[in-house]
Formats: C-alpha cells, sequence, structure tokens
C-alpha cells in the first residue's frame, strides 16, 4: 500500500504518543506537537485518504472557490458544499436581523442537547435557504472577510490596486522556473482581525527539477483528523492543476505542519481510523482541454478508482 498514506497515518500515531495536552482557542482542547513533515509522490497516486472517505467533491469545489476570488459562501453552496457554513451562520445568528431562537454556543450545544440540535438544524436550513434565494442576505452574511481567495488572487497594495498571486506564480513559473521565489501566501497581518478564520494553510512555494514542479505548503495550524485530510488533497489537486497549465509532471506534495493538534473529541475517531487497513490510492483525471487554472469546473476535475473505508463523523472545533 501507499507510503502516502501512511504518512499521514504515522503522523497522527506520533501526535497521540507525544503530543502536549494544550487548550485552544474553540476550548475542545488538544493533543498538539509542533513541527512535521509529510511528503507526498504523485507518482503513487492520488493521495485522497482510504482509511475513511474523504468527500472529492467538497475539495474541488472549495479549490475552485479560492481559485475564483471568491470570500462569499454562496458558490459552495450551489455545489451542496458546507464545509465553510460554520462561520457564515454565526455571522447571521450574532446579527440584529436574527429573531430566531438563541443559537449562543451552537458548535458545542448540537453535540449533547438533542432538542437544540433539531433547532438548530432548523435555523441552519432556514440560513442556507436565504443564502440560495436572497442575494442582499448572500451579499450581507455569507461574506467571510479577505480570506484565501481574496489574498490568492486579489492581494491589497498599500499604493493602491492589488496582486494577483496564482496569476504572477504560474507566469513566473513558465519563465523562470529555476527562481526560488515561486511563493504564494495567504496570510497578511492587516487582513487577520477582519476574517471569519485566518488562514491556517498559509504559504505555499512552488518548486521545478527534471521535468517535475514539486509543492510546499506550510501550515501554521492542523487539524489532524478533520482538516489535514482535505489539505492534502486540495493541495495535490492544485499541484495538478499548475503542472497541467505550465508543461510539468506533478512531482511532490510536500506538507509542512506548524501546530499539528488532534482535538479531544477527535481521539476516539483517529483511534478508528489508525485501526483500518488503507487500499489502493485513486487516480486523478483533469480535462486536457483546459487552458487556463481559471477555467476548471466540477466538472472538469474527476477521481477514479476510489474504494475508501466508510465515512468516519466527528464535530468541527469553531
Amino acid at each position: 500500500m501507499s507510503q502516502n498514506e501512511q504518512a499521514y497515518l504515522d503522523t497522527l500515531q506520533n501526535i497521540l504518543e507525544t503530543g502536549a495536552v494544550k487548550t485552544d482557542r474553540t476550548g475542545t482542547g488538544t493533543h498538539s506537537v509542533l513541527g512535521r513533515q509529510m511528503r507526498f509522490d504523485m507518482a503513487e497516486g492520488f493521495p485522497l485518504l482510504t482509511t475513511k472517505r474523504v468527500p472529492f467533491k467538497l475539495i474541488k469545489s472549495e479549490l475552485l472557490w479560492f481559485l475564483q476570488g471568491n470570500t462569499n459562501i454562496k458558490f459552495l453552496l450551489e455545489n451542496n458544499n458546507h464545509i465553510w457554513d460554520e462561520w457564515a451562520f454565526k455571522n447571521w445568528i450574532e446579527s440584529d436581523g436574527y429573531d430566531g431562537p438563541d443559537m449562543t454556543d451552537f458548535g458545542r450545544r448540537a453535540l449533547v442537547d438533542e432538542e437544540f440540535a433539531a433547532a438548530y438544524d432548523e435555523q441552519h436550513q432556514i440560513f442556507v435557504d436565504k443564502m440560495l434565494s436572497d442575494d442582499a442576505f448572500a451579499a450581507e452574511f455569507g461574506e467571510l472577510g479577505d480570506v484565501y481567495g481574496a489574498q490568492w488572487r486579489h492581494w491589497k497594495k498599500v499604493q493602491g490596486g492589488f496582486i494577483d498571486q496564482i496569476q504572477d506564480v504560474i507566469d513566473q513559473i513558465k519563465v523562470h522556473p529555476d527562481s526560488r521565489r515561486l511563493i504564494v501566501t495567504a496570510w497578511n497581518p492587516e487582513a487577520v482581525p477582519t476574517q471569519a478564520l485566518p488562514p491556517c494553510h498559509a504559504l505555499f512555494q512552488f518548486y521545478v527539477a527534471d521535468g517535475k514542479i514539486s509543492l510546499q505548503l506550510y501550515q501554521r495550524s492542523a487539524d489532524m483528523f478533520l482538516g489535514v485530510p482535505f489539505n492534502i488533497a486540495s493541495y495535490s489537486l492544485l499541484l495538478h492543476m499548475v503542472a497541467a497549465q505550465t508543461g510539468y509532471e506533478a512531482g511532490e506534495f510536500v506538507h509542512t505542519l506548524g501546530d499539528a493538534h488532534i482535538y479531544n473529541n477527535h481521539i476516539e475517531q483517529v483511534q478508528e481510523q489508525l485501526s483500518r487497513p488503507m487500499a489502493d490510492l485513486p487516480e486523478l483525471w483533469l480535462n486536457p482541454e483546459v487552458t487556463s487554472i481559471f477555467d476548471y469546473t466540477m466538472d472538469d476535475i474527476k477521481i477514479k478508482n476510489y474504494h475508501p473505508a466508510k465515512t468516519i463523523k466527528a464535530p468541527v472545533a469553531v
């Protein structure tokens, strides 16, 4: 079986065995380590984990959302992607325009109180329906601030105007493939106070050698069970897309982690995942007719021969 997935499982095991017990912003608590690195060779298969099902449709719609420079979750909802809902929903229930039942601390209360969970589901569905049907509502409550898409595609310059980092880095790869400045950063200290969630995957760098292009990501904060499997697949997909648009073969995705943690309410789920056998990794297909990284659609990106174990559910720490 693939060393790609084993690298992830080994990191999980290491954090369980050596992680420091720490508090965190969400109040959930974590087992945490500082500084780990995982390497994923694209020649071994596309690193979509097989020890649990990882929903690739959500990964590709989120990445397309980033590449659009979009910061409103309406596009995600149109693709039945709810992974950013919690932050936008919080904007609504804390606003003067909200007149429903008290949803304070909804992220945790819904886990332990069935009556509250039912009320939450009802209010969340009202929120989603309004987002999809009311443009003014979507504009007011669907915006998450200058999150990834804004920083990648519309970095605001002090002297006015903006920088399209994704276009710039692709142009540089084509002209100066040996450059050590093939970098995109999402971490903008000025924007952090206005963002629903400051960037966890903060900076990435491309590297070209021997006809292959590789990508290294620095992730300041890594939710190992829920978030990192998405990040691995998302940046591996981005690597393949950039490779396709610059004429190189996809090489390695190198994932460098800052604070790598397992939430205390994910421990049982991690142990369940570690007990499962791996399967062969799937294959990625990109439509070869697409000539710009910004023109890919959901139908242009597909996974083949994906046979994972069943989903393992766990709560999101908000």
